[in-house]
Protein backbone atom coordinates (compact mmCIF):
# COMPACT_ATOMS: atom_id res chain seq x y z
CA UNK A 1 0.00 0.00 0.00
CA UNK A 2 1.62 3.23 -1.14
CA UNK A 3 1.53 6.23 1.18
CA UNK A 4 -0.70 8.90 -0.39
CA UNK A 5 1.60 11.64 0.97
CA UNK A 6 5.15 10.54 0.13
CA UNK A 7 4.49 7.48 -2.11
CA UNK A 8 6.58 5.22 0.15
CA UNK A 9 5.79 1.61 -0.77
CA UNK A 10 5.02 0.39 2.74
CA UNK A 11 2.67 1.27 5.58
CA UNK A 12 1.85 -0.12 8.99
CA UNK A 13 -1.69 -0.98 10.10
CA UNK A 14 -2.42 0.70 13.44
CA UNK A 15 -6.16 -0.08 13.71
CA UNK A 16 -8.70 -2.33 11.95
CA UNK A 17 -12.48 -2.26 12.24
CA UNK A 18 -15.30 -3.88 10.36
CA UNK A 19 -17.77 -1.57 8.71
CA UNK A 20 -20.79 -1.73 6.40
CA UNK A 21 -22.32 -4.57 8.46
CA UNK A 22 -19.16 -6.65 8.24
CA UNK A 23 -18.87 -6.45 4.45
CA UNK A 24 -15.73 -4.33 4.56
CA UNK A 25 -12.75 -3.57 6.78
CA UNK A 26 -11.60 -0.05 7.58
CA UNK A 27 -7.89 0.09 8.34
CA UNK A 28 -6.02 3.04 9.83
CA UNK A 29 -2.46 3.06 8.51
CA UNK A 30 0.76 4.96 9.22
CA UNK A 31 3.67 5.51 6.86
CA UNK A 32 7.07 4.64 8.46
CA UNK A 33 8.79 7.17 6.17
CA UNK A 34 6.79 10.42 6.71
CA UNK A 35 4.60 9.30 9.67
CA UNK A 36 1.49 10.37 7.73
CA UNK A 37 -1.73 8.60 8.70
CA UNK A 38 -4.47 7.55 6.33
CA UNK A 39 -7.42 5.17 6.13
CA UNK A 40 -8.20 2.41 3.66
CA UNK A 41 -11.43 0.56 3.06
CA UNK A 42 -11.08 -3.06 1.98
CA UNK A 43 -13.87 -5.12 0.45
CA UNK A 44 -13.89 -8.51 -1.21
CA UNK A 45 -14.49 -8.11 -4.91
CA UNK A 46 -17.57 -9.74 -6.40
CA UNK A 47 -17.66 -10.26 -10.16
CA UNK A 48 -20.60 -10.96 -12.43
CA UNK A 49 -20.28 -13.21 -15.46
CA UNK A 50 -22.67 -11.92 -18.10
CA UNK A 51 -24.33 -14.14 -20.73
CA UNK A 52 -21.85 -12.89 -23.32
CA UNK A 53 -18.96 -14.09 -21.13
CA UNK A 54 -17.89 -10.57 -20.16
CA UNK A 55 -16.93 -10.22 -16.49
CA UNK A 56 -17.70 -7.01 -14.59
CA UNK A 57 -17.91 -5.87 -10.99
CA UNK A 58 -21.17 -6.46 -9.10
CA UNK A 59 -23.25 -3.30 -8.79
CA UNK A 60 -26.18 -2.70 -6.46
CA UNK A 61 -27.21 0.13 -8.78
CA UNK A 62 -27.69 -2.34 -11.64
CA UNK A 63 -29.87 -4.52 -9.40
CA UNK A 64 -31.98 -1.47 -8.56
CA UNK A 65 -32.26 -0.46 -12.23
CA UNK A 66 -33.38 -3.94 -13.27
CA UNK A 67 -35.94 -4.26 -10.48
CA UNK A 68 -37.19 -0.69 -10.95
CA UNK A 69 -38.53 -1.67 -14.38
CA UNK A 70 -40.56 -4.49 -12.86
CA UNK A 71 -41.84 -2.10 -10.14
CA UNK A 72 -42.94 0.60 -12.57
CA UNK A 73 -46.37 1.86 -11.52
CA UNK A 74 -46.26 -0.10 -8.26
CA UNK A 75 -46.15 1.36 -4.71
CA UNK A 76 -42.42 0.65 -4.25
CA UNK A 77 -40.05 3.39 -3.06
CA UNK A 78 -36.38 3.97 -3.86
CA UNK A 79 -35.60 3.08 -0.24
CA UNK A 80 -37.38 -0.28 -0.71
CA UNK A 81 -35.26 -0.95 -3.79
CA UNK A 82 -32.04 -0.03 -1.95
CA UNK A 83 -32.88 -2.48 0.84
CA UNK A 84 -33.69 -5.17 -1.72
CA UNK A 85 -30.35 -4.62 -3.50
CA UNK A 86 -28.51 -4.88 -0.17
CA UNK A 87 -30.30 -8.15 0.67
CA UNK A 88 -29.41 -9.54 -2.75
CA UNK A 89 -25.74 -8.62 -2.32
CA UNK A 90 -25.65 -10.17 1.16
CA UNK A 91 -27.27 -13.36 -0.19
CA UNK A 92 -24.73 -13.60 -3.00
CA UNK A 93 -21.75 -12.88 -0.74
CA UNK A 94 -22.99 -15.54 1.70
CA UNK A 95 -22.39 -18.16 -0.99
CA UNK A 96 -18.66 -17.46 -0.71
CA UNK A 97 -18.24 -17.27 -4.49
CA UNK A 98 -16.15 -14.45 -5.94
CA UNK A 99 -17.81 -14.78 -9.35
CA UNK A 100 -21.48 -15.35 -10.05
CA UNK A 101 -23.49 -15.61 -13.24
CA UNK A 102 -25.88 -12.78 -14.05
CA UNK A 103 -28.83 -15.18 -14.20
CA UNK A 104 -28.12 -16.30 -10.62
CA UNK A 105 -28.39 -12.68 -9.49
CA UNK A 106 -31.81 -12.49 -11.14
CA UNK A 107 -32.87 -15.64 -9.31
CA UNK A 108 -31.48 -14.24 -6.01
CA UNK A 109 -33.66 -11.15 -6.48
CA UNK A 110 -36.91 -13.13 -6.66
CA UNK A 111 -37.50 -14.00 -2.96
CA UNK A 112 -37.00 -10.42 -1.73
CA UNK A 113 -39.03 -8.96 -4.59
CA UNK A 114 -41.83 -11.41 -3.83
CA UNK A 115 -42.03 -10.06 -0.27
CA UNK A 116 -41.96 -6.49 -1.55
CA UNK A 117 -44.60 -6.63 -4.31
CA UNK A 118 -46.24 -9.69 -5.90
CA UNK A 119 -47.04 -7.98 -9.21
CA UNK A 120 -43.46 -6.80 -9.62
CA UNK A 121 -42.35 -10.31 -8.66
CA UNK A 122 -44.44 -11.83 -11.46
CA UNK A 123 -43.10 -9.32 -13.98
CA UNK A 124 -39.52 -10.02 -12.97
CA UNK A 125 -40.03 -13.80 -12.71
CA UNK A 126 -41.47 -13.94 -16.21
CA UNK A 127 -38.02 -12.97 -17.51
CA UNK A 128 -35.74 -14.86 -15.12
CA UNK A 129 -37.77 -18.05 -14.99
CA UNK A 130 -38.33 -17.90 -18.75
CA UNK A 131 -42.13 -17.90 -18.80
CA UNK A 132 -43.20 -18.96 -22.28
CA UNK A 133 -47.00 -19.05 -22.06
CA UNK A 134 -50.02 -17.92 -20.11
CA UNK A 135 -49.95 -21.27 -18.34
CA UNK A 136 -46.59 -20.33 -16.82
CA UNK A 137 -48.15 -17.13 -15.43
CA UNK A 138 -51.19 -19.05 -14.19
CA UNK A 139 -49.00 -21.58 -12.39
CA UNK A 140 -47.01 -18.80 -10.72
CA UNK A 141 -50.19 -17.01 -9.62
CA UNK A 142 -51.65 -20.29 -8.27
CA UNK A 143 -48.46 -20.88 -6.30
CA UNK A 144 -48.65 -17.36 -4.84
CA UNK A 145 -52.30 -17.86 -3.88
CA UNK A 146 -51.65 -21.25 -2.30
CA UNK A 147 -48.74 -19.91 -0.27
CA UNK A 148 -50.76 -16.90 0.81
CA UNK A 149 -53.54 -19.22 2.04
CA UNK A 150 -51.22 -21.76 3.70
CA UNK A 151 -48.26 -19.60 4.65
CA UNK A 152 -44.89 -19.72 2.88
CA UNK A 153 -43.52 -23.08 1.81
CA UNK A 154 -40.48 -24.33 3.77
CA UNK A 155 -37.18 -23.64 2.00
Amino acid sequence: MYCPFCRHSDSRVIDSRTSDDGLSIRRRRQCPECNGRFSTLETASLSVIKRSGVVEAFSREKVVLGVRKACQGRPVTDADLAVLAQKVEETIRATGASQIEANEIGLAILPSLRELDEVAYLRFASVYQAFESLEDFEAAVQTLRAERANGPAPE
